[in-house]
C-alpha cells in the first residue's frame, strides 16, 4: 500500500449519521479526550470517495492504545443509499494500535484506513466479520511482519441504529503473512476468536511475532481446522497451475505452496466442498468426486478426487521437488524446486 493521504485537523460537523456514531463513541469511552482528523481531500473530492475523518483516542489502561474510528463508510448526513436499513455500506472501521511513549498518535494507521476506504468506494466491495486482505507489504512504514488485516466485530463498540439506518462497527487487525493463511485454511471467524487469547482486544502492535509459530496455538488450529474445515472457497495463490502434457493432466505446484495447498485441500475436498485457485498461470478447481481425473475446460483445470486420490496427492505434496503420479491414476503431479 503505497498511497498516502495529507491529514489535518479539522472539527466535528454537526450531523444527524455524524453524530450518532461520534454520541457512541462519546458514551463509550466518557472522558477520555478526543481529536477528530478531517480528511483534506473529503473537500475536493466527491462524497464517497474518500472518508470525511478519522476520530483518535488514547485509550489508558493494562495495554494502552491509540483507538481509530473511521467516518465515511456509512452516511454521515442526508440519506442516500436506496438501502432502508443499513447507511451506506453499514459499518464503520476501527484499529486499535499498541501505544508506547509517544505523544501524538501515529499517522500511518490513518492511512492505511483511507485506503482501505478508497478500494471499498473504488470497488463497490465491503468488509464483513472474519473477512482477510493481504496488504502487500508491511502495514506499517516503520518495519513489521504483519502484511494483512482481518476484520472482526468491534470488541467494545455495539451496532448502532441511526437515522440513516445500521451501522456496525468493524475492527481491523494486522496479521502476518503465515496468520492471514491460518484464518484462510479455517474460519476467519473462529481463527480471529481464538487469536483473542494471544492478541487481547485485537491490538495491533507491530513488533509482534507470529503465533503460528506458538506451539500452543498451532494446535488450537490445527485441530479447528481438522473439525470444521476451511469456509474459503476461493484464493487468488501463484505457484499452483495446472497443464495437459502428452494427453495427460498434471498439477504442478512451487514449492512455497506445498503446506498452503495440502491443507486447504484436507480442509475443502477433504470435508465435500469445493476449492477454485486463481493465479497469474490460471486457475484450477478441485472437487471432490467418484473417479479422479484432471480436464480442461473453458480455460480451467477441473480436477476431481476421490478419497484415496486425495491422500495420494497430499502426501505427494511433503514429498521433495519431483515429478510424480497420484496412485491408481494418470493424472501427474510436479513438485517444484524453489
Amino acid at each position: 500500500m503505497d498511497e498516502r493521504v495529507e491529514i489535518t485537523e479539522g472539527q466535528e460537523p454537526d450531523r444527524r449519521g455524524f453524530d450518532a456514531i461520534s454520541q457512541a463513541l462519546e458514551k463509550q469511552y466518557a472522558g477520555v479526550e478526543a481529536t477528530y482528523y478531517e480528511v483534506t481531500a473529503a473537500k475536493t473530492l466527491k462524497k464517497r470517495e474518500t472518508l470525511d475523518g478519522i476520530e483518535v483516542r488514547a485509550i489508558a489502561g493494562e495495554q494502552p492504545f491509540w483507538l481509530y474510528v473511521t467516518y465515511g463508510f456509512s452516511e454521515l448526513y442526508e440519506k442516500e443509499c436506496g438501502d432502508p436499513d443499513n447507511s451506506g455500506y453499514g459499518f464503520e472501521l476501527t484499529f486499535r494500535l499498541k501505544k508506547g511513549e509517544e505523544a501524538e498518535p501515529p499517522v500511518w494507521p490513518m492511512n492505511l484506513l483511507q485506503e482501505l476506504a478508497t478500494y471499498v468506494f473504488s470497488t463497490g466491495s465491503g468488509f464483513a466479520p472474519g473477512h482477510y486482505m493481504d496488504c502487500g507489504g508491511p502495514i506499517s512504514p516503520e518495519g513489521t511482519t504483519l502484511t494483512a488485516l482481518a476484520f472482526q466485530a468491534d470488541p467494545e463498540l455495539a451496532a448502532l441504529q441511526t437515522p440513516n439506518g445500521k451501522v456496525a462497527f468493524l475492527q481491523a487487525v494486522g496479521l502476518t503473512a503465515g496468520e492471514m493463511e491460518g484464518l484462510m485454511c479455517w474460519s476467519g471467524e473462529c481463527f480471529l476468536r481464538e487469536l483473542e487469547g494471544f492478541v487481547p482486544g485485537g491490538i495491533t502492535d507491530p513488533a509482534r511475532s507470529s503465533v503460528m509459530e506458538r506451539e500452543d496455538f498451532r494446535a488450537v488450529w490445527e485441530s479447528g481446522v481438522k473439525r470444521d474445515g476451511s469456509a474459503t472457497s476461493f484464493l487468488y495463490v501463484n505457484g499452483v497451475s495446472g497443464e495437459i502434457r502428452q494427453g495427460q493432466g498434471v498439477l504442478r505446484v512451487e514449492k512455497g505452496r506445498k503446506e498452503l495447498l495440502r491443507t486447504m485441500l484436507a480442509a475443502r475436498v477433504g470435508k465435500g466442498r469445493q476449492l477454485y485457485l486463481e493465479g497469474r498461470d490460471g486457475g484450477v478447481r478441485f472437487q471432490p468426486g467418484a473417479e479422479d481425473r484432471m480436464v480442461l475446460k473453458n480455460s480451467i483445470f477441473h480436477m476431481t478426487l476421490t478419497e484415496r486420490g486425495l491422500d495420494s496427492l497430499c502426501r505427494l505434496l511433503g514429498s521433495p521437488a519431483g515429478r510424480y503420479q497420484i496412485e491408481g491414476t494418470d493424472v501427474g503431479v510436479d513438485v517444484l524446486p524453489e
